[in-house]
């Protein structure tokens, strides 16, 4: 994500593969795809060493948990710590080296959804946080958001007034 001219130095870095000046933010998310746990680190910061970060703290907070599925990136000794460290099958979905462009692939595209509804809240579209504990929390209070729309919806379409509609006639209308 590019990063604002109020993000310090220190926090941000440059990405070569997307030639982007910023941060970048790496998510777990379940198979509704709701996020379990965020990190933020400088677009710099390669996946392997941000999944390590990533993979430790869901372990922490959702010790329950035992198979993950990962972007190419998060590849090589990641899946190795993984699994003798937090006791958690890491498997990789990598494409397929024949296909050029966008293609769906299976467990990845949970996560790409899930950033597309975050890019619904304005305040993501730039990172403009000074530290990255409060861009995760931003992130984290635009995924309440999400559910929030969600539970308001299913409480109108599962409430008696949304099946019947109210009539409302004066009189000599």
């Amino acid at each position: 994500m590019k990063g604002a001219s109020s993000v310090p130095t220190a926090t941000r870095g440059f990405d070569g593969g997307k030639k982007v000046n910023g941060r970048k933010r790496h998510i777990v998310v379940d198979t509704v795809g709701l996020i379990l746990t965020v990190v933020v680190t400088a677009a710099s910061v390669t996946d392997r060493e941000a999944g390590q970060r990533l993979l430790t703290r869901l372990h922490e907070r959702h010790w329950r948990i035992t198979r993950v599925w990962a972007d190419g990136g998060y590849t090589g000794q990641l899946v190795d710590f993984a699994r003798s460290m937090l006791r958690i099958a890491l498997t990789v979905v990598k494409r397929n080296g024949d296909t050029t462009g966008f293609v769906v692939l299976p467990k990845r595209w949970l996560v790409e959804r899930t950033f597309a509804w975050l890019m619904r809240s304005r305040r993501l579209g730039r990172d403009y946080e000074s530290r990255t504990d409060s861009a995760e929390a931003i992130i984290l209070w635009s995924m309440s958001m999400v559910m929030s729309r969600r539970l308001a919806q299913r409480r109108r379409r599962t409430s008696p007034d949304a099946v019947l509609p109210a009539i409302h006639a004066r009189p000599g209308a």
